[in-house]
């Protein structure tokens, strides 16, 4: 069962509360249909913020991360050299970590966890925390705490991954550089209450490093040698380093690329785009623009299934009877949005 909401965007109802009482009566009498039953909202446009006048803080590289990353994208592309020396069933099985992995961000720290998109019963969630470990990209706690900074902040400098500062930056570089002081002072100040409660994900937290080298390294590394005779060296550089760097980069992508190139039919007036090649590699995350405009949709798009296989996953655990309470906006709500803020470059599916 999904459920339907009829609202377009919190962005949009700031507007109209702009314009007078009626706008700020509309506002609040349509909270339940931001998600509000979702328990946080937190993930809506916070118009009222503004940066700070005066010169940025000076720039202070993490320098462990630059050299962490800089080998594990050498490993990377060493494990692409090997391909054509492993086993058939080598490939198949690191691409099946690839999948399990990015389910884990798409799937779980994003949908589930930072958007309450949906609910999911104890077993899928043990599930997607196991998977979140083996995608290696922070504890679920702090993804879906600085992901919702991101979207309440979106392109400011309480923005964890501003893209304004550049593809490289909202690539990687965020990530090689210490945080900006208002993306520290705004994610202290979230109701994480959410978070806080759920037992799964204050486990991992408290035992993520270890899960990482568990579910990150050695279980992709030690499947294809132990199981059908790989040798080490293809084991861990292709199960384990280079679908690891592959899965990071699908990720990051839709920080940069999706947040610069591609087109804006539901909302022209904010970055974020709608980017095909982003979908394809980050398995259905790269409808950006309709994300943004409708942070609560389960599906982040409007066309189902269509080049979203995290959206296909979903609706089957919900017919297994593992997830439930899908949000999903109506036809009639998307229709009315892009007619009112698109770019007029898209159809309605």
């Amino acid at each position: 069962i999904s459920k339907h909401w009829d609202l377009p965007s919190f962005t949009a109802t700031a507007r109209v509360t702009r314009n007078g009482g009626a706008g700020m009566e509309k506002a609040l009498s349509n909270q339940e249909d931001l998600g509000g039953d979702r328990g946080m909202t937190d993930d809506i446009f916070d118009e009222s913020y503004s940066e700070k006048e005066g010169p940025k803080p000076d720039r202070r590289y993490v320098w462990r991360n630059i050299v962490l990353m800089s080998l594990l994208h050498v490993g990377g592309l060493y494990g692409l050299w090997l391909i054509p020396a492993a086993k058939p069933v080598t490939l198949a099985w690191g691409f099946l970590c690839f999948l399990l992995s990015a389910l884990g961000v798409t799937a779980g720290a994003h949908r589930l966890w930072s958007h309450r998109s949906y609910k999911a019963g104890l077993p899928l969630r043990i599930f997607l925390a196991i998977a979140n470990s083996m995608a290696f990209q922070n504890d679920i706690y702090e993804w879906a705490r600085d992901h919702r900074v991101h979207h309440k902040f979106s392109e400011t400098d309480a923005d964890p991954h501003n893209a304004t500062r550049g593809f490289f930056f909202s690539h990687v570089g965020w990530l090689l550089v210490r945080k900006h002081p208002d993306v520290i002072e705004k994610g202290r100040k979230l109701d994480l209450a959410d978070l806080k409660a759920d037992k799964v994900v204050m486990f991992q937290r408290r035992f993520y490093k270890l899960s990482v080298v568990a579910m990150c390294f050695l279980f992709p590394t030690l499947v294809p040698w132990c199981f059908w005779g790989e040798s080490l060296r293809n084991s861990f550089f292709l199960p384990a380093i280079l679908r690891y760097m592959l899965v990071l980069n699908a990720t990051w992508l839709v920080n940069s690329a999706a947040h610069m190139f591609g087109n804006r039919p539901y909302d022209r007036n904010i970055n974020p785009r709608e980017n095909r090649l982003v979908t394809f590699g980050a398995l259905g995350e790269g409808f950006h623009n309709y994300h943004h405009t409708f942070p609560f949709d389960y599906s982040t798009s409007e066309f189902g299934w269509h080049y979203n296989f995290t959206t296909a996953f979903i609706d089957l655990m919900c017919l297994l009877g593992l997830a439930s309470d899908r949000k999903k906006v109506s036809k009639e709500t998307i229709l009315a949005r892009k007619i009112r803020t698109g770019d007029g470059s898209h159809k309605s599916g």
